[in-house]
């Protein structure tokens, strides 16, 4: 089992708790190592993130607890780099690259707040064919390492959040299925950890974690490395079923290590 996890929000950006509430809670756990990754400033979007592009109160409050606490845990901070957001990743131990939205007409659409938004959009921008919105969004996904050059790569296919039961799309068909695939061997050849990332579980969104298990047959296959992430925005959530995906991919999970 792995008593670490790196993919975690404060109350910096969107999540519940305060860092060191985090923290608190994660040596209560027994955990050996926890990263506290809040999203990276977007202009265009100020709702969910830091509130400053520097990011440097969130940067010494890390710190500061790195030292408190550095003889019962190791902490490190990371950022989640959105694809669109311009911010460095100075000064930071890690980034994860993720894609929160896909932009076309000017607009940025979110990929992860409503099921209608996604719907709307594709009316409005694709002629209601909700496989070509996948198509720009997996587009965009094959080219966030490229762009943030993270260390890990978060939610692959968070385009599915609210694909519960194929509600928007056939998440098992071969039109999805090739598009996710073309973007994942776009990935690959960086040898980047792809997260499983158990967030959408935790809030109830959905059955099983990012990305789906064809994904992750499909990835491991192909020799890509596995990441545990809770991408957790509670204390209660982090590690979220960490012992469930494990015991299925223990052969492919690393123990992630911030350089």
């Amino acid at each position: 089992m792995i008593f670490e996890d790196f993919h975690i929000h404060s109350s910096f950006s969107d999540g519940k708790n305060t860092a060191e509430e985090i923290v608190l809670s994660a040596i209560d756990r027994g955990m050996k190592k926890i990263g506290i990754s809040d999203h990276s400033y977007t202009e265009f979007d100020k709702s969910y993130c830091i509130k400053t592009p520097c990011a440097c109160e969130y940067i010494a409050e890390i710190g500061r607890l790195k030292e408190k606490y550095r003889n019962k845990i190791e902490i490190f901070c990371g950022v989640e780099r959105d694809f669109y957001s311009d911010c460095p990743t100075d000064g930071f131990d890690y980034s994860i690259g993720s894609v929160h939205y896909i932009k076309q007409g000017g607009e940025y659409i979110p990929v992860d707040e409503s099921a209608e938004i996604l719907k709307r959009a594709s009316e409005k921008y694709f002629n209601e064919d909700i496989y070509s919105l996948i198509e720009a969004y997996f587009e965009t996904v094959s080219q966030v390492i490229e762009k943030t050059d993270a260390d890990i790569i978060g939610h692959f296919d968070l385009i599915s959040k609210f694909n519960e039961n194929n509600a928007l799309f056939c998440e098992d068909g071969e039109r999805y299925l090739t598009l996710a695939k073309r973007a994942a061997d776009r990935l690959l050849k960086y040898s980047k950890p792809f997260e499983i990332n158990t967030g959408a579980v935790s809030r109830g969104y959905r059955s099983e974690a990012y990305p789906c298990a064809a994904l992750i047959d499909y990835i491991v296959k192909n020799g890509g490395k596995l990441v545990l992430s809770s991408d957790s925005h509670s204390r209660e959530s982090v590690m979220f079923e960490f012992d469930k995906y494990y015991s299925l991919y223990k052969n492919y999970i690393i123990n992630f290590s911030p350089d």
